[in-house]
């Protein structure tokens, strides 16, 4: 393997907010241990050595939670340290950290600006639905202190771009959420259609999407986004960049839009590794880098099969004409997957809807 990239949890699913529809939260209510305390020092270099005398080429590490600045920039000035240590080959390595933003003072923001991390920076549009589900622990909005964070980062030129969730009811204000983040020149936007709860029903939850709603989300977020790019008004948004690279003939670099799961190295805080963010459950568990290597970890994935699992598609994708750029989705939304099981992807009419209206002036961008 040339490229390698971690996806490390140090405050396993500990956080500061309580997101009324975190999908992380309903990760680890579903195992036997529900939080592995915060990440030391030591599993961290054991993870880092490991990974760096793995990779061939370069290596991105990523950290997420939970909320990953729990466990301290103390923990984070001694990464650089480690990689420091021990990068003899001098692989090129990069950073990245998807934040709520909470504890974000002026010392983060120029440590992150410092040493290149890339923050993905949590922010679901205005105030009023920001407020409504990214809450603290007495129930309180965190949309101030998010843009006292935006601002932060603008004064201390810190690299980062907005991760906003996609509920019902930022869905159907998508107008609104659009222009405020040109207003406030946050240009590289990433939406995420929220998640169910596991082995629930989707679209039971007041936050919910249905299959419509994120239909008409995706229709009406690419007029806005159309009509920028087409006057030289460059707004990067992510999924439809990945359109764009698949219709020139690119693979697409977000994992959800392959068709298939990808290789994933995702890391809890006692050092257990996972195949993928959205099952790091007990039944997927791929062994320790405390005391397993790369070679025995990729062995049990490969006994596992993860990826080749998620290969299963149904019926319906046969002869879709949307399928060259829709390819069955992400695997989450089509749970539950089992053998001979080709379940169907929750999100397939929001697709088709969406493709139907945008695939002429997609092309035109091509």
């Amino acid at each position: 393997m040339t490229s390698l990239y971690l996806l490390i949890k140090p405050s396993s699913g500990n956080c500061n907010l309580k997101c009324k529809y975190c999908f992380y939260a309903d990760v680890v209510e579903n195992r036997e241990i529900s939080s592995f305390g915060l990440m030391s020092l030591s599993t961290l270099e054991n993870i880092v050595k490991k990974a760096l005398a793995h990779a061939t080429r370069e290596c991105t590490i990523g950290f997420q939670g939970g909320e990953p600045t729990l466990v301290g920039l103390d923990f984070y000035k001694g990464l650089i340290s480690i990689v420091n240590q021990h990068n003899t080959k001098r692989l090129k390595v990069n950073y990245s950290i998807q934040t709520n933003g909470i504890l974000i003072d002026r010392q983060w923001a120029e440590f992150f600006t410092e040493n290149k991390f890339l923050v993905g920076l949590s922010l679901d549009g205005i105030k009023d639905v920001h407020d409504l589900y990214r809450l603290d622990s007495k129930g309180n909005g965190s949309f101030t202190e998010v843009m006292r964070v935006v601002r932060l980062f603008n004064n201390c030129k810190t690299e980062y771009n907005i991760l906003t969730v996609v509920t019902s009811r930022l869905a159907k204000n998508i107008g609104k959420v659009y222009g405020f983040f040109k207003r406030n020149n946050l240009t590289y936007q990433q939406y995420i259609p929220c998640l169910d709860p596991l082995g629930e029903p989707p679209g039971q939850n007041p936050y919910s999407l249905t299959p419509e709603i994120y239909g008409q989300f995706l229709c009406a977020l690419f007029d806005l986004w159309y009509n920028d790019i087409t006057h030289d008004r460059m707004i990067s948004i992510r999924y439809f960049d990945n359109l764009v690279y698949m219709l020139r003939g690119y693979p697409p670099e977000s994992c959800g839009m392959a068709g298939h799961c990808t290789y994933q190295t995702v890391i809890e805080a006692d050092g257990s590794v996972y195949p993928c963010d959205f099952y790091v459950l007990d039944e997927y568990c791929l062994g320790n880098l405390n005391t397993d290597d790369f070679a025995s970890i990729d062995a049990k994935r490969k006994e596992l099969r993860f990826i080749e699992f998620s290969k299963q598609l149904s019926s319906q994708c046969e002869g879709c004409r949307w399928y060259s750029i829709c390819r069955g989705g992400c695997r989450r939304n089509r749970e539950p997957l089992t053998v001979g099981n080709q379940s169907h992807n929750y999100f397939c009419e929001s697709f088709k809807m969406f493709f139907e209206y945008a695939y002429e002036r997609l092309t035109r961008l091509v």
